[in-house]
């Protein structure tokens, strides 16, 4: 998928909602507890209330990896059942990957080569050849983690090395090794006040913004700041909406809240390119 039929997705659901799927079998409704397969099951139900609001959905690796074969299992089948149901949907691997070259060269044949993904979650702090196996295979994207929203982020991303903090210098570096049809960038919500100067940098790359919801990021201020002129956002929300509700209409509560985040979007959407 390029960035151009992205943006035509985007304008075609008048959305720009990315739905992050982190099952935790400890936090799923007591209705699914005794199926054979659980975490699928809640994956599948949630994607059939919020598909016709999101343009993107982003299955978080460790929530699988935790349970092992049945886990991988069950991520492997929620992947099989987007791409069946819409082909147009974008599917990221939350994965954070990044290693020597060899080793990422495997990872990349994991998420591309065996499973229907659209995009990969990389740590870019080992380089460049870390980076560009991801980017070998033709409509597949590298989203490489820039600046987090976690408290960590302080720790390294803001050091100011020589006249610019790291942040921006894994910009400025890593545009070299791809294009903005397969590199996009991870932005932490609670830092939209640092889109303005990370769009100065790469204006015309997608960000992949978490934080939006339950983490306390604004949507109104990663509109504002983060758009460009193919919308240029994806945001992530996943514990607001995937856990808003743990009775048996869990699914139907996870549609309206994709609903009201669908409908926010639709209004800085109709502003900016007047559809």
């Amino acid at each position: 998928m390029t960035a151009r039929e992205l943006f035509q997705h985007i304008l075609k659901k008048k959305s720009f909602l990315c739905v992050g799927l982190d099952p935790e079998i400890s936090k799923l409704p007591a209705c699914l507890a005794e199926l054979e397969e659980p975490i699928f099951e809640f994956n599948r139900q949630i994607i059939d209330a919020t598909h016709r609001y999101a343009v993107a959905y982003k299955p978080n690796f460790a929530f699988y990896e935790s349970y092992g074969a049945r886990g991988m299992a069950a991520l492997d089948k929620t992947v099989r059942y987007i791409n069946k149901l819409d082909t147009n949907i974008f599917i990221i691997a939350d994965a954070k990957r990044g290693d020597i070259g060899n080793t990422s060269k495997m990872y990349a044949r994991a998420v591309f080569g065996e499973m229907p993904f659209d995009a990969v979650t990389v740590a870019p702090y080992m380089g460049e050849d870390s980076v560009t196996p991801f980017l070998s295979y033709g409509g597949k994207w590298a989203i490489i983690l820039a600046l987090t929203s976690n408290r960590g982020a302080d720790d390294f991303q803001y050091h100011p090395g020589t006249g610019q903090r790291l942040f921006e210098k894994v910009l400025n570096v890593s545009q070299r090794w791809g294009t903005t049809d397969n590199l996009m960038y991870v932005v932490g919500a609670t830092r939209a006040e640092m889109l303005a100067d990370i769009r100065k940098i790469v204006p015309d790359h997608f960000l992949l913004v978490p934080g939006v919801g339950a983490q306390g990021g604004s949507l109104e201020e990663v509109a504002r700041y983060g758009m460009n002129n193919q919308c240029g956002l994806l945001v992530n929300s996943s514990r607001g909406i995937i856990y808003a509700d743990s009775s048996d209409n869990f699914a139907d509560v996870a549609g309206e809240k994709a609903r009201e985040m669908q409908e926010e979007m639709a209004l800085y959407l109709a502003d900016r390119f007047k559809i």
